[in-house]
């Protein structure tokens, strides 16, 4: 049967072979039997812009999606908070599509709504903030000018700092606020959503306006990874079971 599949916060980076070892594997061997691979934000670490292609790990993650693209599955790439930087020159390194949040889809006949799940966070004040300046052209612009190695010490800094952050937060403040949530889907035409960023991955149910709307919330690959695969009968979370350990 025809299907998808959908995947969010990978955080691949060099300092964990393991984890990038089992995308390299899904890949492969699951996502290469699917007509498309959705990836919804975050599947790098932090992206420091698409100058950083020449490092080996990124490089090797670029052909591993190519190899894929060549072989007839579709790749879309919608950018999360940490690879909200990805360009043109990664996305045809990839042979990826690019996506811009909030993407609508005709899913096997279901209307789904794509998102990263940042801004579906909308406690998360100081977060929002941050996010609202750093998505400006700008302030873009003026940071992809700085050198390279500046870009990135600078994001590390601001990455350990965000770590520390966490610690202090409610853990509700970080989570997806049901009153955003229902905003998104009534302004959508209360369609499926899919989305990751929260790292709490789950099927929720949602009763808006009379209507039933169902949320699929994707886990993070660096705790436990799973999947989301969609067919015409709906669509099914599949964790990976040799995911223990791995980092």
């Amino acid at each position: 049967m025809k299907h998808s599949l959908f995947v969010a916060d990978l955080h691949l980076c060099a300092e964990r072979p393991q984890t990038t070892r089992i995308f390299e594997d899904f890949v492969r061997r699951t996502a290469s039997g699917a007509e498309a691979l959705y990836i919804l934000g975050d599947l790098f670490e932090y992206w420091a812009g698409d100058d950083d292609l020449a490092d080996p790990h990124h490089a090797r993650i670029a052909q591993l999606l190519a190899e894929l693209s060549r072989g007839g599955t579709a790749v879309f790439i919608l950018p999360g908070n940490r690879d909200f930087l990805m360009g043109e020159a990664f996305a045809g390194a990839s042979h990826a599509r690019l996506l811009d949040e909030p993407v609508r889809i005709d899913l096997y006949g279901t209307p789904t709504l794509l998102m990263h799940g940042d801004t579906l966070c909308r406690d998360d004040t100081t977060y929002l903030a941050f996010r609202a300046m750093v998505r400006q052209p700008d302030w873009q612009a003026a940071f992809l000018a700085r050198p390279l190695a500046e870009r990135k010490a600078e994001i590390e800094a601001l990455r350990q700092q965000s770590e520390r952050d966490k610690q202090l937060k409610p853990a509700a403040q970080m989570d997806a606020h049901p009153d955003e949530v229902a905003t998104v889907l009534r302004e959508q035409g209360y369609p499926r959503l899919i989305h990751g960023h929260t790292h709490r991955p789950a099927r929720h149910l949602h009763r808006i306006d009379g209507r039933d709307c169902e949320r699929w919330v994707l886990g993070s690959w660096h705790e436990r990874g799973s999947y989301l695969r969609c067919d015409a009968a709906g669509c099914v979370a599949i964790q990976l079971n040799y995911f223990e350990g791995a980092r």
